[in-house]
């Protein structure tokens, strides 16, 4: 099974255990809701299961393969789009999950896009209390 795959049936049957195999050390998630990304496998595993507590209806509905440029010499790299729906709070959300593979088809790279704005919106406000909550960021209200 291609990585992909792996990463979707993953996300499909919210097998943590099985996803984080799925991910480089090193892996750098960009989100749609912060401008830096979280970085490393404890931090994004974290994320994961906030998200997958989050998602109401979670579901893939296409998927592309292909190639990325991943440095300024023009060095290629798998890479694979998987389109998503969901709803978050009931707002429904359109997405997609962009995955960048290493030389051992772990996900390295791995960007989320959504749609509409106040989509963002509310998965951003949901996802900063179930970060919170699982105490991977700071609670900001508390003194």
């Amino acid at each position: 099974m291609a990585p992909a795959d792996r990463f979707r049936a993953a996300v499909e049957s919210r097998d943590l255990a099985s996803l984080n195999g799925l991910f480089a050390e090193n892996i750098r998630f960009y989100s749609p809701v912060k401008f830096t990304p979280f970085e490393g496998k404890p931090m994004v595993m974290g994320l994961l299961g906030v998200l997958l507590r989050t998602f109401e209806d979670f579901r893939y509905i296409g998927h592309f393969d292909g190639a990325a440029q991943t440095s300024a010499d023009g060095v290629e790299a798998p890479s694979a789009i998987l389109l998503f729906r969901t709803t978050v709070n009931g707002k429904e959300i359109h997405g997609i999950d962009l995955l960048h593979f290493d030389e051992e088809g772990r996900i390295k790279e791995f960007t989320v896009m959504v749609r509409p704005q106040s989509a963002v919106r509310v998965l951003g406000e949901a996802v900063l209390a179930g970060l919170v909550a699982d105490g991977l960021l700071p609670d900001a209200g508390a003194r």
